[in-house]
């Protein structure tokens, strides 16, 4: 009996010593590592997983190792965004209603408020190392920087958007910033602005008190925004690819979409927008102008692609990625907006005579190919439907997460907050540095990540510049400032929003309707015109 002892005595301390040998990061018992990727503009069918035609090995990878949600939203434009991700709240109730510009009303002071949480500011007091590279555009003063809201480094743009090899102001009077923790920082010769922030994000995570802890990693990129930047060798790969015409391919989108079980059978691809003329009404000399501008919007995309490639090369190399989840997204839809006409620098508006892609130019893709963006849908950044608020999603978590999973459940961005708790094993708190924060309105989405019962939403809600919407279930209503009438559909059989049920259906519009104002009396979400004025 006493030899059994010794025997059981024995084995276990040899397990406990092997055990203390496996690096934290693979331990069985070890917090997840967390990150989020965010791209910046980028339309439904932009990546290969989704439909396109451009080259994103990377993402393909992620998503054929784990779940693709065919149903995922975010806010329809950057601020908005990026304030209910990092929040768990709606924008509003963020304190960032519409974009950075500052307003009297709390909801639309132009930076996160003091009633909510970050998640960095939750999983660090959870033990975890905060860490961030990209775009912030969630608050400009320096009292309002990610350090400052939880973060422990952090290296990217401060602001909306900007030049890729340098950061001249792109708007009269206006100073953009590019920060290295709590210091602006200057831009060297060879800057490119997708590699740099990739750069700072291995580089953090190869610090020494990133490796004593498990990390959260927000990783925003610019790409594929406005102005088309991209390095020489990576249009190369694209330049007369889109000769053949937004007609053309956006089709071919829509028939690999299909096939790849994305769209339900009943989806129909929406007409060419209004906007837009037929391909094949263009002089040639326009065709060569509009295939170099899709050209260098598809090498933005390639180049986020390689340096998520980097990202997972490090993790593997350092054997923390099995114990790591990867969520992708992108901030909203395509965006249609045009460089001209907007109050821009006489430089700026100048440099449409300059090779796009080059430093020299500013230039964007405008309506044409946020259109095929945004295939099969109607609309575009800015607005409510689903071309404006649909959202690629992919989430990679070995061994937790099925391989090649879809999911055609809505959710929303405003989730993550949540989802990063839960993984974490981290409470939400009720208050914060001495301030009530405001409950949560995200649903986790862990369970749906194992494949176990998930519920989700009673409803979804959106609202920005006067622009509404609210999900529930299959139907969706929608109106467009200054129109204030709702247009019904129902998503499960009209997923481009096509066909408008509102006159057939008055009581449903009512009851969703009524959804909406009490969601907006709740979120401090105020009429249009009472929020127009800039302090």
């Amino acid at each position: 009996m006493r030899k059994q002892y010794v025997l059981l005595a024995f084995l276990l301390l040899t397990a406990g010593g092997f055990l203390s040998l496996i690096p934290p990061s693979t331990k069985p018992s070890a917090k997840p590592n967390i990150i989020i990727i965010l791209a910046d503009d980028m339309g439904y069918s932009d990546i290969g997983c989704f439909g396109s035609e451009i080259n994103t090995p990377n993402l393909d990878a992620l998503a054929g190792g784990g779940l693709r949600m065919t149903q995922f939203y975010n806010a329809s434009r950057c601020c908005p965004t990026r304030a209910s991700l990092l929040t768990g709240l709606y924008p509003h109730q963020a304190g960032v209603g519409e974009m950075v510009d500052r307003r009297p009303h709390p909801s639309y002071q132009g930076y996160l408020n003091q009633h909510c949480v970050t998640i960095a500011e939750a999983l660090k007091a959870g033990g975890y190392r905060t860490l961030m590279a990209g775009k912030w555009h969630v608050g400009g003063k320096p009292e309002h920087w990610p350090r400052r809201r939880g973060f422990d480094r952090y290296f990217g743009l401060i602001d909306g958007a900007s030049s890729y090899f340098n950061s001249k102001p792109y708007r009269p009077n206006q100073r953009l910033t590019i920060a290295l923790d709590d210091a602006p920082y200057t831009t060297g010769e060879n800057f490119y602005a997708t590699d740099a922030y990739t750069d700072y994000a291995l580089k953090f995570l190869s610090e020494k008190n990133t490796q004593k802890q498990p990390f959260f990693l927000y990783l925003a990129y610019t790409a594929p925004h406005w102005p088309l930047h991209a390095l020489p060798e990576d249009i190369a790969r694209y330049k007369g690819k889109y000769r053949r015409g937004w007609d053309t391919l956006r089709a071919e989108r829509y028939r690999r979409m299909q096939a790849m079980r994305l769209l339900d059978k009943t989806t129909r691809l929406s007409p060419r927008d209004e906007n837009v003329p037929a391909w094949e009404s263009l002089t040639e000399s326009e065709k060569e102008a509009w295939d170099e501008k899709m050209a260098v919007y598809a090498a933005m995309v390639d180049r986020m692609d390689q340096n998520i490639g980097r990202l997972r090369q490090h993790l593997k190399k350092t054997g923390a990625d099995q114990n790591t989840i990867i969520l992708f997204l992108s901030d909203n839809g395509g965006s249609h907006e045009s460089i001209a006409g907007k109050n821009f620098t006489p430089e700026v508006l100048a440099s449409h005579t300059q090779p796009v892609g080059s430093p020299a130019s500013f230039t964007a893709y405008q309506y044409p190919w946020a259109n095929m963006s945004n295939t099969p849908f109607r609309s575009f950044k800015h607005w409510e439907y689903e071309g404006g608020t649909a959202t690629p999603f992919i989430a990679y978590f070995p061994g937790v997460i099925k391989a090649n999973t879809l999911d055609h459940r809505p959710a929303h961005v405003v989730d993550l907050m949540a989802t990063c708790l839960d993984l974490a094993g981290v409470a939400y708190p009720a208050a914060f540095r001495g301030n009530p924060v405001t409950p949560t309105e995200g649903v986790s989405l862990t369970p749906l990540f194992k494949g176990q019962p998930w519920t989700g939403h009673q409803a979804i809600f959106f609202e920005h510049v006067g622009n509404r919407a609210v999900r529930q279930g299959d139907w969706k209503i929608v109106s467009s400032h200054p129109e204030t009438t709702w247009h019904l559909y129902n998503l499960k059989n009209d997923r481009s929003e096509l066909t408008d049920l509102s006159a057939g259906q008055p009581e449903k519009v009512k009851e969703l309707a009524a959804l909406y104002e009490a969601w907006a009396s709740r979120a401090g979400v105020l009429p249009r015109e009472q929020v127009a004025r800039k302090e």
